[in-house]
C-alpha cells in the first residue's frame, strides 16, 4: 500500500463523515435559527424553548436519515474491506 492509497482512504473517510453528519447538523441549524428568530420577535428568552424543539427535530431527522447514513457507511466499509483483501493477496504473491 502506498501513500496515495492511504490518502485516498483518509479522504473517503472524511467525505463519509461529512455526508453522514450534514443532515443532522443542518436540521439543528435550521431549527435553532427559527427558534432564535421567534425568540427575538416575541422577546421570550427561555432556554428550554430552544432546547426541546432541537431535540425533537434532531430525533426526527435521525429517524429519517438513518437508512441513508447506514448505506454510506456500509459502502465505505465494504470498499475498505475489499482494499484490505487486495492488499493481502498482493503480499502473498
Amino acid at each position: 500500500m502506498n501513500d496515495t492509497e492511504i490518502l485516498e482512504i483518509g479522504k473517503n473517510a472524511i467525505y463519509v463523515l461529512l455526508i453522514m453528519s450534514l443532515p443532522i447538523l443542518l436540521t439543528a441549524l435550521v431549527v435553532g435559527l427559527v427558534i432564535s428568530l421567534f425568540q427575538a420577535l416575541t422577546q421570550i428568552q427561555e432556554q428550554t424553548l430552544s432546547f426541546v424543539p432541537k431535540i425533537i427535530a434532531i430525533s426526527l431527522a435521525l429517524l429519517i436519515f438513518i437508512p441513508m447514513m447506514g448505506d454510506h457507511l456500509m459502502d465505505f466499509s465494504t470498499g475498505l474491506y475489499e482494499k484490505i483483501a487486495t492488499i493481502e493477496k498482493n503480499e502473498d504473491n
